[in-house]
C-alpha cells in the first residue's frame, strides 16, 4: 500500500519508523511542518520527523498550509492509498481528505472522545488520571472528532511523567497504527462514532501552565509536576528567585497549621516539606536558576532554606 504520511514532533518519529520497516508499506512522501529558526543565534532545526525521514532516504515534503491548491496538486499525483497523520500540527481540508482510497487516518494519544486536541498526555497526568491509551480514527474536518478504528489502554503509574508516557504511548502507538492499516485494507477494520457529548479537550500548553499554585491539593501539585516534566517544567518563586521542581511526592506529614506555600521542613532528615491547601508535598529534585538539577540532598548542602519562609502565591 502506498501512503503519505503526516508528521512533526518525536512522538510521530516510532510510527514513522515502524510504517518504513514494513514490508506491505511504501511510505510515497513525509510531510512535515517547515524548518523553525530558534535560539539566541536563530539557527535552522528541522523537526524530528524531518531528521528520522532524511535518515531513511524518504522524500521528505513541507508546506505552512498543505491546503494550498498547488500542494493538493502534488499530493493527488502521488494517489496514495492512505493519508496517516501523527501530531502534525495543521487541520485538513475536505479536499486533502478526499485524495486517498481508503482516507486519511490519524493515530491519537487519548482514549477518544476524552482529550481531543493537543495536549492529550499532559492532561492525562495533570489531572491524576490512572488509565489513557491510544485511538487510530478515521479523519473528517473537525479537531480529533473522527470515527474510532481501534483504541488501547495503556496504564499510567503512580510517579510517570509526561516525557515517560510520550514515549511509551508513541513506542505502543506505532503498532496500533501499522495494524490499523492493515485491518482496514483486509476489510476488518470497526468503524465506531464518537459519542460527542462525552469529548473533552486539551488545549494547546505554554510555560505558565507550570507556575505552581499552592492553594491546590498537594496531590494535585504533585501531578502537575509529573504532567510538564519534561516540558514546560514546574515552577514556583522564593525571595524573587524563580525555582523549578522536577520531582515530589505527598508527604504523610500531617501539620496543618500553617498557611499554603509555607516551608514547614527543610533539613537533611525531614527533606523539603511544603504545605499546600490540603496536605504537604515532599520536594525530591529542585533547580536554581542557572544551576543544575539536584536531588534534595545535595540541593540542601549548597542552599540553605529558612523554615516558615513562603513560596510565593499569585
Amino acid at each position: 500500500m502506498k501512503i503519505v504520511y503526516m508528521g512533526t514532533p518525536e512522538f510521530a518519529v516510532p510510527s514513522l519508523e515502524a510504517l518504513y520497516n514494513d514490508e506491505q508499506i511504501e511510505i510515497e512522501a513525509v510531510v512535515t511542518q517547515p524548518d523553525r529558526k530558534s535560539g539566541r543565534g536563530q539557527q535552522v532545526h528541522y523537526s524530528d520527523v524531518k531528521k528520522k525521514a532524511l535518515a531513511l532516504n524518504l522524500n521528505v515534503m513541507q508546506s505552512e498550509n498543505v491546503n494550498q491548491d498547488d500542494f493538493i496538486k502534488k499530493l493527488k499525483d502521488i494517489e496514495p492509498d492512505f493519508i496517516v497523520v501523527v501530531a502534525f500540527g495543521q487541520k485538513l481540508s475536505a479536499e486533502l481528505l478526499e485524495i486517498p482510497e481508503y482516507g486519511c487516518i490519524n493515530l491519537h494519544a487519548s482514549l477518544l472522545p476524552e482529550y481531543r486536541g493537543s495536549s492529550p498526555i499532559h492532561r492525562a497526568i495533570i489531572d491524576g488520571k490512572k488509565l489513557t491509551g491510544n485511538t487510530t480514527m478515521y479523519m473528517d474536518e473537525g479537531w480529533d472528532e473522527g470515527d474510532i478504528i481501534y483504541q488501547q489502554q495503556v496504564q499510567i503509574k503512580d510517579n510517570e511523567t509526561v516525557g515517560e508516557l510520550h514515549d511509551k504511548l508513541a513506542e505502543q502507538g506505532a503498532d496500533l497504527l501499522v495494524k490499523t492499516l492493515k485491518d482496514i485494507v483486509a476489510g476488518k477494520a470497526p468503524r465506531i462514532p464518537q459519542n460527542d457529548p462525552e469529548a473533552t479537550f486539551a488545549y494547546k500548553i505554554d510555560k505558565s501552565l507550570g507556575r505552581i499554585n499552592w492553594k491546590q491539593s498537594a496531590e494535585d501539585i504533585h501531578n502537575l509536576i509529573r504532567g510538564v516534566n519534561p516540558w514546560p517544567g514546574a515552577y514556583t518563586e522564593l525571595n524573587g528567585d524563580r525555582i523549578k521542581i522536577w520531582k515530589s511526592s505527598v508527604s504523610e506529614h500531617k501539620d496543618s497549621n500553617f498557611m499554603p506555600g509555607t516551608i514547614i521542613r527543610a533539613n537533611q532528615s525531614d527533606g523539603i516539606l511544603v504545605q499546600t491547601a490540603d496536605g504537604v508535598l515532599s520536594l525530591e529534585k529542585l533547580q536554581l536558576p542557572g544551576g543544575k538539577r539536584l536531588d534534595v540532598d545535595d540541593f540542601l548542602n549548597g542552599h540553605q532554606l529558612e523554615e516558615n519562609n513562603k513560596f510565593e502565591i499569585n
